[in-house]
């Protein structure tokens, strides 16, 4: 066992125990640099769908003609990382006499989830993806988004998240260890991040919110849907804000840079200042803007749709098509 996956098993048991005092995070995002130097004093929580490449190492190849290594295959985590199943992060809810996919558990399903993946109180949190795309990094703003809206407040994610981290040649493991059960405890429900169906309608109705759609512009506009979702199109009112714009398209998926992503906003007649409510399918991608406009422009009046287009459909709520909305 090397130094440094001593020292974040020293870590763990240390916080666990209350000994070690959390670190103040530099922001929302934190780079591969920082998180190597404070490894011993954050909780990683390495989030993905794949829990076979936790335990697998990485594959590279090497370019002929320049000799320089590159990542065809991520592997492994970052020493000292908790996996976190995506699979089980969220649920499928009973809302209306529909059942709902997909969904934020109750507090009782969480707060045992996160436990059982070994999280406790206290803990300053660093939430890392595979990042090889934009739907890797917004399984971390999806799990940044449900442990907020549970109280947890020290919480960043790490940018470009394990592509980021091999592709700078960081340490790793490959050790499946499981484990103890942690006592992290849900402190408070913040309702104000979560939208609700009839909140959302009151938008359409009144303008009370902007409502922004996170999809691509194919399922915005209707020319297609998933086969969860009802309807083609998208909730009368909204404006798009396609959700492969918010990163890097492929690994290391790095946040675009949040001047862009202003001009995109403006550009599209977002005001990123005003009342906003994002959703997409199902409320995975929505998280990746909520992230955007909450976390890192600031505005504290985002709210997440967590039933999004699955729960609109199911309702039978009106939808518009073949229409751009700006």
């Amino acid at each position: 066992m090397n130094t440094i996956i001593k020292l974040c098993t020293l870590a763990t048991l240390l916080l666990a125990s209350g000994i070690l005092s959390a670190t103040t995070l530099p922001g929302p995002l934190v780079d591969a640099a920082w998180l190597e130097k404070n490894l011993t004093k954050v909780t990683i929580l390495d989030v993905r769908n794949d829990i076979k490449s936790f335990t697998t190492a990485p594959a590279y190849t090497r370019d002929i003609k320049t000799g320089q290594q590159r990542l065809v295959r991520i592997g492994g985590h970052i020493p000292g990382a908790l996996i976190t199943s995506y699979r089980h992060v969220r649920r499928a809810r009973p809302i209306n006499g529909n059942r709902v996919l997909h969904m934020l558990p109750d507090q009782k399903d969480f707060e045992y989830f996160m436990q059982l993946v070994g999280l406790n109180k206290d803990s300053t949190v660093v939430i890392v993806s595979k990042g090889e795309s934009t739907g890797d990094m917004t399984m971390a703003t999806r799990l940044y988004w449900q442990l907020k809206y549970y109280g947890q407040d020290n919480l960043a994610i790490l940018d470009g998240g394990m592509a980021g981290w091999l592709m700078d040649k960081r340490e790793i493991s490959t050790d499946g260890k499981r484990p103890l059960q942690g006592n992290w405890k849900i402190t408070t429900e913040r309702h104000a991040l979560l939208a609700t169906s009839d909140e959302v309608a009151a938008a359409v109705k009144t303008g009370s919110a902007q409502l922004v759609d996170t999809r691509s512009l194919a399922l915005y506009l209707g020319t297609y849907k998933k086969s969860y979702v009802g309807s083609k199109g998208h909730i009368p009112g909204a404006k798009p804000f396609p959700n492969e714009m918010l990163t890097e398209p492929s690994a290391p998926a790095t946040f675009t840079p949040l001047k862009t992503l202003s001009a995109l906003a403006t550009e599209l007649k977002i005001d990123t200042d005003k009342d906003i409510i994002t959703y997409c399918n199902s409320g995975h991608l929505a998280s990746g803007s909520w992230f955007i406009f909450s976390e890192l422009m600031g505005n504290k009046n985002v709210k997440l749709y967590d039933g999004s287009m699955h729960q609109w459909t199911l309702e039978k709520r009106p939808v518009t098509a073949l229409k751009l909305e700006l």
